[in-house]
């Protein structure tokens, strides 16, 4: 039994990393991106834990509070890409 959750916790662990790579191959070609474009484009629903791991790991990214037609949402961009050692 413990075995059969190990193996469904490594495969959600390939999945947050391949997306993470998802994410900052977007944020390097067009500048920035939204929790729709990462549902639309990518099938990717957390975005915003995706964009705490990418800071967790050195990348610096800010948020922007976007409100349009009573509506309100979040814009990442990627400032800086992790240095590399």
């Amino acid at each position: 039994m413990k075995e059969n959750w190990l193996k469904i916790y490594r495969k959600d662990l390939k999945m947050s990393e391949s997306q993470e790579s998802i994410i900052l191959n977007h944020l390097k070609k067009h500048k920035h991106i939204t929790t729709w474009e990462a549902i639309t484009k990518y099938r990717i629903t957390r975005l915003s834990a995706r964009i705490f791991e990418l800071r967790e790991s050195g990348h610096q990214i800010i948020s922007k509070n976007i409100s349009e037609n009573g509506k309100r949402w979040a814009e990442y961009s990627l400032i800086k890409l992790k240095e590399q050692s």
